[in-house]
């Protein structure tokens, strides 16, 4: 026979259990529990042990902790009508549990797709360069109104980054010849102010050398020296400045009397 007594006993334990284990709830440093009594928020408890009333309280637990969340990448056109693949990553936590659970369904979500909306609408009204050089100031613009929608929610946003920009391949060639253009162009105006500055130190040059027929002599037996290497052919005759000077002369048109 079957001692009904012990199956009493069983059954009174294990409802016992029962209801000791929805009684107890467990909340750790950084979550906070939202209890509701019949169906109304009384507040927020823990961290710690934490009691509630069976069948009559429920707990809800949120999570204080920084949340990394990618935004997937978005299809964008620029100001400047130029089409853009972008992606981001967005940081944020819960700093006010009991909107957190009471203003928002499900805030993580809700915040990952207000996230896509803003990047979409901020990229929109930037123009390619800002885009590419100035990304600090889109982080910040999208960081700002994203931060200024999840707040009533009791969320923070911390920092908002766009991962990468991606163009279509044409645009892409079209940039690098761009940049070769403008390499080409740097290039041509260091070599002309490279010419003008020599220019200027040989008219500097003349003209002290004209004052100074010695100087001129030096600077001709310089030359030649340079030219006369130890493996040479070439034969050289130095001819004196003063020896030509007279036919130089001979040559100049009378001046204007």
């Amino acid at each position: 026979m079957i001692d009904l007594g012990w199956i009493l006993y069983a059954f009174v334990a294990l409802v016992v259990l029962m209801v000791l284990s929805s009684a107890i709830k467990i909340v750790q440093e950084y979550e906070r529990a939202g209890i509701f009594r019949l169906g109304r928020f009384v507040g927020l408890r823990g961290p710690g042990l934490v009691l509630i009333i069976p069948f009559i309280e429920r707990a809800r637990k949120v999570d204080l902790r920084v949340v990394t969340m990618d935004v997937p990448q978005q299809e964008c056109i620029t100001l400047d009508n130029v089409t853009v693949s972008v992606d981001a990553v967005i940081y944020f936590r819960v700093v006010e549990p009991a909107d957190a659970i009471l203003k928002v369904l499900d805030y993580v979500k809700a915040t990952s797709l207000l996230s896509q909306t803003t990047l979409r609408s901020v990229v929109g009204q930037s123009e390619l360069d800002e885009l590419l050089s100035h990304r600090e100031r889109l982080n910040e613009r999208v960081q700002s109104i994203v931060d200024e929608g999840t707040n009533p929610w009791g969320i923070k946003v911390s920092l908002v980054e766009v991962k990468d920009v991606q163009l279509a391949e044409s645009m892409q060639r079209s940039m690098a010849a761009q940049a070769e253009a403008e390499r080409d162009r740097r290039a041509k105006v260091v070599h002309a102010e490279g010419e003008f500055q020599a220019a200027a130190k040989l008219a500097e040059a003349a003209a002290l050398m004209s004052g100074q027929p010695a100087a001129l002599q030096l600077r001709y037996l310089q030359a030649m020296t340079a030219i006369a290497t130890e493996k040479t052919n070439t034969i050289l005759f130095p001819i004196p400045i003063d020896l030509v000077k007279p036919f130089l002369e001979r040559q100049q048109p009378p001046k204007d009397q």
